[in-house]
């Protein structure tokens, strides 16, 4: 199995698991020690990986982080945990701050099993720093955040590639954050600069200057929205154009049942949109399109009973969707437009993970067909 493949089982995992985890002990248990071991650090081994490391710190005594990664019986990477879902805001991990400083660990992790902060000493020298140069989350992640986590694999581990690339991914994400907020709140600097060319003469006062936030704002939100789209038509179909490539993906039942069938624009927008949500634990090609008279059906394994979720398009003016639950119960939820789908990514994932927790092993299989 691929790097890849093994972090979407785990992924699958924590979205089924994250909400029954109370207890720091049982997300260490539960997501944290697969997380180490999907790195491929035998847990198992106190001369690999240490829990509990214990050492005297200054005038703290008996200090403890959670895990320690050894190499060469040194640390070279220190886990310190919270309960699924818990707050890791930086004030949370003194006794990381307080380690890192006291062994030759270059790299510091706080995590709540879902989310995995990765910190080191870019700014003073075996000082850790307030701010991760990496974040990975197991819930919504991207094939470079997976490749970016591999760098920390043991059969691949090395101190300089990794902070090689350290620097360049603080200030890729701190450069991110900005934008989005920007995206947001835009600030006047940024509005004068954007609108500069519709500006020739006109004074930047009150009412000029709402206006060009405002528009502003629009297009630099749906900017993004068309380069999302650009990348998801370019990565489901690289070498066909779209419609054909989707239409690979509409159930061969619903051909033969009916050979006028289609689905609306807004739709397969919707379902590549779906298909992007549920990468981190599915593989695009099990996900399926099955429009309808009345709805039009997002499935799993093009099997009507696994649903992943319902369209309901009709009228562009008013976009229903419809979550399923545990049960199968759907939920029928208005949306505005077709970002909103994103918000919804838990559920979504936690739809096709309860799939996937039921389908048969390979294991299982071999040994049904050999009886």
């Amino acid at each position: 199995m691929d790097f890849i493949d093994e972090v979407r089982a785990l992924a699958s995992r924590v979205a089924t698991t994250k909400d029954l985890l109370q207890t720091e002990e049982a997300t260490k248990n539960a997501m944290v020690m697969p997380f180490i071991q999907l790195l491929g650090y035998n847990v198992f081994d106190p001369l690999e990986v240490t829990p509990e490391l214990i050492a005297d710190v200054g005038t703290k005594k008996g200090e403890k982080v959670d895990y320690a990664i050894l190499k060469d019986g040194q640390p070279i990477m220190l886990f310190e945990c919270k309960k699924s879902g818990g707050d890791l805001h930086i004030n949370h991990a003194s006794q990381l701050f307080r380690y890192f400083h006291s062994t030759e660990a270059r790299f510091g992790v706080l995590t709540n099993g879902i989310v995995y902060k990765f910190f080191t000493d870019l700014e003073k020298p075996n000082m850790m720093d307030d701010k991760p140069f990496f974040e990975f989350n197991m819930l919504e992640f991207r094939d470079q955040d997976v490749d970016e986590l591999k760098k920390f694999a043991k059969t691949v581990f090395d101190l300089e590639t990794i902070l090689t690339t350290a620097n360049q991914l603080k200030y890729t994400r701190a450069i991110q954050n900005t934008l989005g907020n920007w995206m947001n709140d835009p600030p006047e600097e940024f509005v004068r600069l954007a609108s500069a060319e519709f500006l020739v003469g006109k004074h930047f006062k009150n009412a000029v200057k709402d206006l060009f936030t405002e528009v502003t704002k629009q297009a630099f939100k749906q900017l993004v929205r068309d380069k999302i789209n650009e990348r998801l038509k370019g990565a489901m179909t690289p070498e066909l154009s779209v419609a054909p490539a989707l239409q690979a993906h509409i159930s061969d039942a619903q051909i033969e049942q009916d050979e006028t069938y289609s689905a609306s624009d807004l739709e397969l927008e919707a379902f590549q949109i779906v298909r992007a949500i549920l990468r981190p634990i599915s593989k695009p090609a099990r996900i399926f399109i099955r429009p309808s008279a009345s709805y039009c059906a997002i499935l799993f394994d093009d099997n009507n009973r696994k649903p992943v979720c319902r369209l309901r398009f009709n009228n562009e003016n008013r976009l229903v969707v419809g979550l399923f639950n545990e049960n199968k119960e759907e939920d029928k939820i208005l949306i505005s437009d077709l970002d909103q789908l994103f918000d919804f990514g838990d559920r979504l994932k936690a739809c096709v993970a309860s799939y996937l927790k039921l389908a048969p092993s390979k294991e299982a299989i071999d040994e049904a067909s050999s009886v």
